[in-house]
């Protein structure tokens, strides 16, 4: 699972030893860190920003993963699996000038945004 290897990463860059150190900087219970180790919970967005931004993680990298890591169905897994495959061989810094652009064309030309989807 992703979130601990962004946890065990925050953790090593801090030079923590226990994981309730990692939730007093989220604000979060000892309780939901271990229950995320477990794959029961998931980091929140924010938390998972927090935490790749402090541990020289690029964020739009945790978020794929984290989003990954969510899916439910063995078919969402596999075309999961697919695309962190891929963009893991592309890198990740086209995925940002990539991913930006496309936020920025769908924000100034919505209809073709999304017409780029289909």
């Amino acid at each position: 699972m992703y979130a601990n290897k962004l946890l065990d990463t925050y953790k090593q860059v801090k030079n923590y030893v226990q994981d309730k150190q990692i939730a007093h900087d989220l604000d979060i219970s000892k309780q939901k860190i271990s229950n995320i180790r477990r794959g029961e919970r998931y980091l929140t967005d924010s938390e998972a920003i927090f935490l790749a931004e402090n541990s020289n993680i690029d964020p739009h990298e945790a978020l794929i993963y984290l989003a990954a890591d969510k899916a439910k169905t063995d078919k969402a897994q596999k075309i999961w699996a697919d695309i962190t495959a891929k963009l893991s061989s592309q890198g990740f810094a086209g995925l940002t000038f990539g991913f930006t652009g496309f936020l920025a064309l769908s924000l100034y030309f919505p209809q073709c945004a999304l017409c780029t989807l289909c």
